[in-house]
């Protein structure tokens, strides 16, 4: 049975949520630093493990960023020599990004400490308590995109 919008369980798991969320990204951009990366060029490095070859446009929509910005992080990272812009075949004005030999061995860093990150902060939680606040998240932004 759904509670009261206004209920204390509904204030302590925002709060928690924000929490949660505000720590991870706070040690999540440490540990980026520590490497020579911000924040937002670690995601974009652990985006494009996944989605090599997306399109500019794509990766902004995944990083949730607007196109400006996507712009200026793929001009940096493409000066240092980590990845590169290759038109598309159907629309040579669209950009789609590939790592570089030296982007592959950033990005594989990333993910090393991204996983580590992972199992430490989940340690000690079971398999089903992480399937049912992950569904409850899931639910959450399902709910937040709907006001959207």
């Amino acid at each position: 049975m759904p509670l009261s919008q206004n209920s204390p369980t509904h204030d302590a798991f925002i709060e928690a949520v924000t929490n949660v969320t505000r720590k991870l990204r706070t040690r999540f951009d440490a540990m980026a630093k520590s490497r020579g990366l911000t924040f937002s060029r670690a995601r974009l490095f652990v985006l494009l493990s996944r989605h090599e070859g997306a399109s500019q446009a794509e990766l902004a929509d995944l990083l949730e960023v607007e196109q400006p910005s996507m712009v200026r992080l793929v001009d940096g990272l493409e000066k240092c020599g980590l990845i590169e812009r290759q038109a598309a075949e159907e629309d040579r004005r669209s950009k789609h990004i590939y790592l570089t030999d030296a982007g592959r061995e950033k990005a594989g860093e990333i993910l090393s400490f991204a996983r580590e990150l992972k199992a430490t902060v989940l340690e000690g939680i079971e398999a089903e308590e992480l399937r049912k606040a992950t569904l409850t998240l899931q639910k959450v932004a399902a709910n937040i995109a709907a006001q959207s």
